[in-house]
């Protein structure tokens, strides 16, 4: 990957994320929260800012990608640099783990967390009070900051408050309500941007050169206009047949399209199909699916129901009892939901 090229470089940013950090590079703050939904690029902006301050020679526009230091933080290996993500991010995005942390996984010990470590939170008090090997600034970036457990962020809670130096933060979330209120309210909150329909097709379409626009379309309505999102639907080569199919598939408890799925993405599909028959039910357009692909509506009664008992389990769905057991559950209490008519009467069938 080229320096031009890198995640997070100026030149590889998606025009809406363009946008948002040429007006953040204007703002002074030690702090900063990136605050939105997912798929809206948090994590590339927070990079890009990274970059931007730690560039020898920066631009109006962001880093130069260039210099030493542009190439030492796309070769992670800055040492100004200081980034926390859970282990399992850190992996998927080839950041270093600590020498300790990476030791103890390597011998299965514990495994990769999907939480940001206290002892990681730690380093970084240490981080902060070490005299600077180069350049005029240190950062530190925190992605997802709703990973930072209670006893993490309140490792944190002092540096943040009081940097030493020329420290700078830069956070970034797709939960800011999750995040205790003693860190929000130490940081500047940048509400991310939602790029426009054609923008976010444009760049799609880049991202993947074979896909036609109805795909794009499709998967850009799947993911809710979010384009990383969308772009995530892309990599499951989901068709525009089979998300059109797919309401009625599930609504007679057939899964199969979406069998292979992470169970994430599995509930995610059913809370989507849910959301959009309640709006359907309250006189709204649906916002994943088109009108003509949704099964009759149950009583809004039901559905509110099934609306909640599928947020309880996304609180847990990371630690599935076994994906082809939960699957056949959700299936079932899916159909279940849709089997009762609009005047409430049960019809379900087994």
């Amino acid at each position: 990957m080229s320096e031009r090229t890198a995640p997070g470089s100026a030149t590889a940013l998606a025009p809406w994320i363009q946008r948002q950090l040429q007006t953040l590079l204007t703002q002074r703050g030690h702090a900063l929260l990136l605050a939105g939904p997912s798929g809206l690029g948090q994590y590339e902006l927070a990079l890009a800012l990274a970059r931007a301050w730690l560039c020898d020679t920066p631009t109006p526009q962001g880093a130069c990608g260039q210099c030493k230091s542009c190439h030492a933080v796309d070769v992670r290996t800055h040492s100004e640099l200081q980034v926390l993500l859970p282990d399992v991010l850190a992996l998927e995005l080839d950041w270093p783990l600590d020498d300790k942390t990476r030791d103890r996984i390597e011998k299965k010990e514990i495994k990769p967390s999907k939480w940001i470590r206290v002892e990681a939170a730690r380093s970084v008090v240490e981080f902060a009070q070490t005299t600077r090997s180069r350049g005029q600034t240190k950062v530190v970036l925190v992605y997802p900051a709703d990973r930072l457990n209670m006893e993490s962020a309140n490792t944190l809670l002092k540096t943040l408050e009081e940097p030493a130096g020329d420290l700078r933060f830069v956070l970034a979330t797709e939960a800011a309500h999750s995040l205790p209120a003693t860190i929000r309210s130490r940081c500047q909150t940048h509400a991310m941007e939602w790029p426009t329909e054609e923008e976010s097709l444009v760049w799609l379409q880049q991202q993947v050169p074979a896909a036609t626009p109805e795909a794009a379309r499709m998967w850009l309505k799947a993911a809710g206009g979010r384009p990383s999102d969308a772009l995530a639907w892309a990599g499951l080569e989901l068709t525009t047949h089979q998300w059109a199919q797919l309401p009625q598939a599930l609504a007679h408890g057939d899964g199969s399209t979406m069998g292979s799925w992470p169970a994430a993405r599995q509930l995610e599909v059913l809370q989507k199909l849910c959301h959009d028959l309640l709006a359907q039910a309250a006189g709204a357009a649906p916002r994943f699916f088109e009108p003509a692909s949704l099964p009759k509506p149950p009583t809004l009664m039901v559905l509110q129901a099934w609306a909640k008992e599928l947020m309880q389990t996304a609180r847990t769905v990371e630690h599935p009892f076994g994906a082809a057991l939960t699957l056949e559950a959700w299936l079932a209490r899916t159909r279940q939901a849709l089997s009762h008519s609009p005047t409430g009467t049960h019809t379900h069938r087994t």
